[in-house]
């Protein structure tokens, strides 16, 4: 992998890093406004603050599976190369 391809992976992965706190963070925003409704007696709007919220955990963890695949595929290319250079 090239320098630029280096950087590229690593800005990207960034990225998933970043969207995925964002949804963790809305996930337990959401929860906690979900608790809010339920002490109040609201609990049709407290079930779906629950509903969306668990959309932005699954969202969250969608991001983290794209960051484990991106490493592996990161080092998988790496042993390859290293695999390469010691045939030479």
């Amino acid at each position: 992998m090239t320098q630029e391809q280096t950087k590229c992976c690593d800005q990207t992965q960034q990225q998933l890093h970043e969207k995925a706190a964002e949804h963790h963070e809305q996930a337990a925003k959401l929860h906690k406004e979900a608790v809010k409704y339920y002490e109040s007696g609201d609990n049709k709007t407290a079930a779906l603050h629950s509903y969306i919220a668990h959309g932005h955990t699954e969202q969250a963890r969608e991001q983290e599976r794209m960051i484990l695949k991106s490493n592996r595929d990161r080092n998988r290319n790496r042993d390859y190369r290293h695999k390469l250079v010691a045939v030479r």
